[in-house]
């Protein structure tokens, strides 16, 4: 148990993070609501619990002194589902229940242990529902038949009040002893996706907060078994670490030898995972005895009725090359039957990348098409009586419509939680509207480190070394704009021995001061010395700022800029859409006061200054350790050693860890320096004759 100091620590947190609050003026990041935007949510305090104050990003919730925590690693997902809304409802009034999902890469109870929140371990979730069931006015029994009245049922839930529910479970909770309504039964209501969102835009939008969006895929994958394809053989595979497509031809393979089963199974995955160029498929051609049982081009309709697994796998759909490919960890899987009797079978497939093909005759135990119910972010969207929906971003003309329609129904700067099924295309198009991405569909128990006091906790510039002419090297860490990763991934890296052995820059969302401030704190207070955090894309929240309404992008940078102070950074890492930096896009950027910006992913790195007074360091993104080193060296040999070289290093989060850091920088010599981000910009701004920033 917690002694009584640490929960009078807790509110002693409280109430600075609140005198911050008032000090800094965090400022929502947007324009004043128009008309055809106002939320029915009360603009400062929802009398329930829950604090969102008009210039406040996001809400914040009650601070927790007690939790009752549950495990659902093994569960069902159906029960998921119901504890997570649940949650919701729960938490929204006084955070009292927390729960264990998957995709704890930090481990489970963490994050729990750090902040010394007492807590109660309960193994049956029937526990949870026992005690706070009549916390809830009812049920919304979702249709199995048409998985998407999930994320519908999801928003009746916020604003009903009401748990959601499989029809398995609907039997057990509208009988002895809880008894509960029937709020909706939407079995047999939709008879499509289009339908059923088309349905809640018309007749619940007006009901929910427009506040933020929220973007929720109904169903996971399944958890496919560590052995599932045990039984397949390596038939291809590309030994060279290509990511320009130079090694684009049609291959042709003999499959012959695994034909004897119920068909034979083809999957394509990435042969060098760490680097994400993993296998692109443009066109396959299956032939039994030289006839054609199977001709598509990848992510066509054709292909479809062959993909035995997608394996999280995406698709590029341009005109002239449209194409599947897997990047990392992912991969697809194709099923193929050949005629009884059949003696050769091919497969002949336009591709290129770092492919690894691999076949096997033996039916695989899973695959992870198969869906379950979920519940992370549900919690959150329950509780602020959030719009959830699931619509494609660019496969589907009706559905893309219908998406940019909910984009524009709320004002330029309101948040979109989630994520999309192609973030290009997503992003592009919330951009358009004015509206930033918070990737946040993994994101776990939001509604209690939402009410988890912290403040800020500033990490101290440290001066520059003497400008020389060397090369400056400097690392960016990606993807801490991502919230899910911010709570998991990072904080596994974060553990990572080798951390503050060379200078990092760690990308991290500005937002946590109003999502998870106690996770901002943690990384502040237990940064090293070579340890910089800086404001990930683009800002205050994800999006191409090229894309964004270049009236309204100045104002929003000044919004967004009040959170970068608060957190403590001047430095921004930027991603956009377009290769080079729109004029109009640097000067809403130099106008921030920066000390310096990141920008896009390249090739090789170069540096300029925009604006007059901004310098910009586009990012070095190579793969391979090697590969990065190789790359560094080649800029460098073209450097006539008159003035410094400034080089920047993307370090992409998931393929690395501060081990390949610290090896990259020990294959440097002596005519580099590897340096922070303050103090590369303080070099540049030297090297440049701009004065410096405050830091």
């Amino acid at each position: 148990m917690v002694k009584t100091v640490l929960l009078r620590r807790l509110s002693f947190s409280l109430l600075i993070a609140t005198l911050l609050s008032v000090c800094f003026g965090f400022t929502g990041i947007g324009t004043p609501p128009s008309a055809h935007a106002a939320s029915n949510a009360s603009s400062f305090m929802n009398t329930r619990g829950v604090q969102w104050p008009d210039n406040q990003a996001l809400p914040r919730f009650s601070m927790p002194h007690h939790l009752d925590v549950v495990n659902l690693e093994n569960g069902p997902g159906d029960v998921s589902l119901l504890l997570s809304t649940l949650e919701g409802i729960v938490n929204r009034t006084q955070p009292r229940i927390y729960l264990l999902e998957h995709n704890h890469d930090e481990g489970p109870y963490t994050w729990l242990n750090d902040s010394h929140i007492p807590y109660q371990v309960h193994q049956d979730p029937w526990e949870i529902v026992n005690k706070y069931y009549h916390e809830a006015k009812g049920i919304i029994i979702y249709d199995p038949n048409l998985l998407d009245s999930i994320d519908v049922a999801t928003t009746l839930a916020g604003l009903k009040d009401g748990l959601v529910v499989s029809p398995t479970l609907a039997q057990t909770l509208t009988v002895a002893p809880y008894h509960m309504p029937v709020l909706d039964d939407l079995r047999g209501k939709f008879s499509s996706a289009l339908d059923a969102y088309t349905w809640e835009f018309q007749n619940l939008w007006p009901q929910t907060t427009h506040r933020m969006l929220i973007g929720l895929v109904p169903t996971t994958s399944i958890e496919v078994p560590s052995d599932n394809w045990k039984d397949f053989q390596t038939v291809l595979q590309e030994s060279r670490q290509l990511t320009d497509g130079s090694n684009q031809q049609t291959y042709t393979i003999d499959l012959s030898n695994f034909l004897g089963g119920d068909g034979v199974y083809l999957r394509f995955q990435d042969a060098f995972s760490n680097d994400g160029w993993g296998p692109s498929v443009h066109q396959a051609t299956v032939k039994a005895d030289g006839n054609i049982i199977a001709q598509f081009t990848g992510c066509s309709q054709q292909e479809e009725q062959y993909i035995f697994d997608h394996g999280g796998s995406s698709c590029d759909l341009s005109q002239t090359n449209a194409h599947r490919f897997a990047d990392g960890k992912s991969y697809f899987v194709y099923h193929f039957v050949p005629p009884a009797g059949t003696k050769q079978l091919t497969v002949s497939v336009d591709m290129w990348n770092q492919f690894l093909v691999s076949a096997s005759k033996v039916t695989p135990a899973a695959s992870s098409d198969q869906q379950v119910p979920f519940g992370y972010l549900r919690d959150y969207a329950v509780a602020n009586h959030a719009f959830v929906f699931w619509l494609t971003a660019n496969t589907d003309p009706n559905q893309v419509a219908l998406f940019n329609k909910i984009l524009a129904a709320v004002k330029p700067g309101t948040p979109y939680l989630g994520w999309f099924d192609n973030e290009p295309a997503g992003v592009a198009m919330a951009s358009q509207h004015g509206v930033y991405v918070l990737a946040a569909d993994w994101f776990s128990n939001l509604t209690v480190w939402s009410g988890v006091p912290a403040p800020p906790h500033k990490i101290k510039p440290i001066a520059a070394p003497p400008l020389q002419n060397k090369i400056y090297v400097t690392f960016v860490v990606s993807d801490g704009d991502n919230l899910q990763y911010d709570e998991h991934y990072m904080r596994m890296l974060w553990s990572n021995p080798d951390r503050g052995k060379v200078p990092l820059n760690w990308s991290i969302s500005p937002l946590l001061i109003d999502a998870a401030p106690f996770f901002l704190n943690y990384y502040q207070r237990t940064a090293t010395p070579n340890d910089l955090l800086i404001a990930a894309p683009s800002g205050a929240g994800y999006f191409y700022p090229s894309q964004w309404p270049q009236k309204d992008l100045p104002l929003y940078l000044q919004q967004s800029n009040k959170y970068l102070r608060a957190m403590g950074t001047n430095i921004i890492y930027a991603l956009d859409s377009s290769p080079t930096m729109p004029a109009s896009v640097g000067k809403a950027y130099a106008q921030t006061q920066l000390n310096g910006m990141f920008y896009n992913n390249y090739n090789q790195s170069t540096t300029s200054i925009v604006n007059g007074n901004l310098p910009v360091s586009t990012q070095m993104n190579v793969g391979s350790n090697d590969a990065v080193i190789n790359a560094i060296q080649q800029q460098a040999a073209n450097w006539d050693g008159n003035s410094p070289l400034f080089i920047t290093v993307s370090l992409v989060a998931w393929n690395t860890t501060p081990t390949d850091a610290v090896y990259i920088a020990q294959h440097l010599d002596n005519s580099y320096a590897v340096v922070r981000g303050d103090q590369y910009f303080q070099l540049v701004r030297e090297a440049y004759n701009l004065p410096p920033v405050k830091q």
